[in-house]
């Protein structure tokens, strides 16, 4: 069967497409990624077929202007309040729009839907699967008649406050049910002589990598399969130091990449992060930017600072990861078996850094509460209390307990044939 897979241009979303893509292939079905022109280079890297497809999105000349406000409303909640008196109808409507405006119009602009649709009519694809904020591919498929199913890198939680906006305003006349990322999706979808259905925003299913215990039971159709890291597209070289076991133990630092390839603001202080960890008796592989270490005021001497390291071949040699809580990051470390300090700051970054912590595998400590002596002792105490390390070998193996993406391929190919429409059908 072919398959069109596309993500915006962002690589830390872009990775979580790959293992699955490569799995396709070496099925021996036809596979295809598209995405905006400035995700070309990453995909290839990738080993990959790219679509180069509409004009760059640019969120980094949004983020300056109306970044601020997005990310302030989301910074002081967890993005899983249940609690009417915490997630209100006003909040949901109010994080939709702003979401719906400043993110998601903005990652998925014109230009890059309409010749994602464009090629999609041209090539034919039986099956979309799409990167969740991508919603694009949706509209590619329902342009088309193809199969589509979101690929899911991290837990639910934006599917989840949607599907809790439509029920609390299910029961109110029409002229009161407010719901811009329905009118979006709606107005783009009938630009293309398609009309919405929910599964625009659901997908028809979903393949989700997150491993129980912290994947969200939505009720809706899900693929669960085995998170497989992959950490392009910078080089995965194995460096001479990383050929032998460190001489004490070895404490991962990284950030993340999405503040060194967008306008995001670092929420965390290098320096503080720095001067939490001089002091103590661990070997300290800092995985920094330039921009990241412009902000350095001094290297702590127990510290080796490099621009890039795979994570996959770093955090199998750590005793624990200091991180940003981003979603590669925390994954990673948990297919590895290694305890975390995560500092989620905002979004899904918080709910991942709770998760941890309760099943645990290691520590959280929110961003805006770090302070040099309270990150010193959290770290110690994920590296000094072995109940921490049987923690993350427990969340390791429930991780391995699921199929790995090759495994999955039959039961996609099913679901395929089952939801393609006959417009779609050779």
């Amino acid at each position: 069967m072919r398959v069109l897979l596309t993500a915006f241009a962002q690589d830390a979303h872009l990775n979580g497409v790959v293992p699955l893509a490569w799995a396709l292939r070496t099925a021996g079905h036809e596979v295809r990624v598209a995405g905006q022109p400035a995700a070309v280079e990453s995909i290839t890297r990738a080993g990959l077929t790219a679509v180069p497809v509409g004009e760059n999105h640019r969120m980094d000349a949004v983020i300056p202007t109306v970044g601020p406000g997005m990310l302030m409303h989301h910074m002081d909640r967890d993005y899983l309040e249940n609690r009417p008196e915490r997630l209100s109808l006003d909040y949901l409507r109010a994080s939709n729009a702003m979401l719906t405006a400043t993110f998601y119009a903005q990652i998925n602009n014109d230009s890059m839907i309409d010749e994602l649709v464009a090629y999609a009519r041209f090539w034919q694809p039986d099956l979309v699967l799409w990167e969740p904020f991508t919603f694009a591919g949706a509209v590619a498929a329902k342009a088309t008649g193809a199969a589509h199913a979101r690929l899911l890198a991290f837990p639910d939680l934006f599917a989840n406050t949607h599907l809790t906006l439509r029920r609390r305003q299910a029961d109110l006349p029409a002229a009161l049910r407010d719901d811009p990322l329905e009118e979006w999706l709606a107005y783009t979808l009938d630009r293309h002589g398609a009309a919405f259905d929910p599964d625009v925003v659901t997908g028809q299913w979903s393949v989700d990598q997150m491993p129980p215990g912290v994947r969200m039971e939505l009720g809706l159709p899900t693929v669960p399969t085995r998170y497989v890291p992959y950490n392009g597209p910078g080089p995965a070289v194995v460096p001479d130091w990383l050929r032998r076991p460190p001489e004490r133990r070895r404490v991962c630092l990284t950030l993340g990449l999405t503040i060194r390839d967008t306008e995001f603001p670092n929420a965390v202080d290098v320096n503080d992060v720095f001067a939490s960890l001089a002091d103590l008796d661990v070997e300290v592989v800092a995985t920094l930017g330039e921009k990241e270490l412009a902000q350095v005021s001094r290297v702590p001497d127990n510290t080796r600072v490099v621009d890039h390291v795979a994570l996959l071949a770093l955090l199998p040699s750590c005793s624990a990861v200091v991180h940003h809580g981003g979603a590669g990051t925390w994954a990673t470390a948990a297919a590895y078996g290694v305890p975390q300090v995560a500092l989620g700051w905002m979004w899904d970054a918080i709910y991942r850094a709770q998760r941890v912590e309760e099943l645990g595998a290691g520590l959280h400590l929110h961003s805006e509460g770090l302070t040099v002596d309270i990150l010193r002792d959290k770290l110690v105490r994920v590296l000094d209390d072995p109940a921490f390390t049987e923690g993350a070998r427990r969340l390791r193996l429930a991780m391995l307990s699921a199929p790995s993406p090759n495994e999955v391929v039959p039961t996609l190919e099913k679901l395929t044939a089952r939801h393609r429409s006959a417009v779609a059908a050779r």
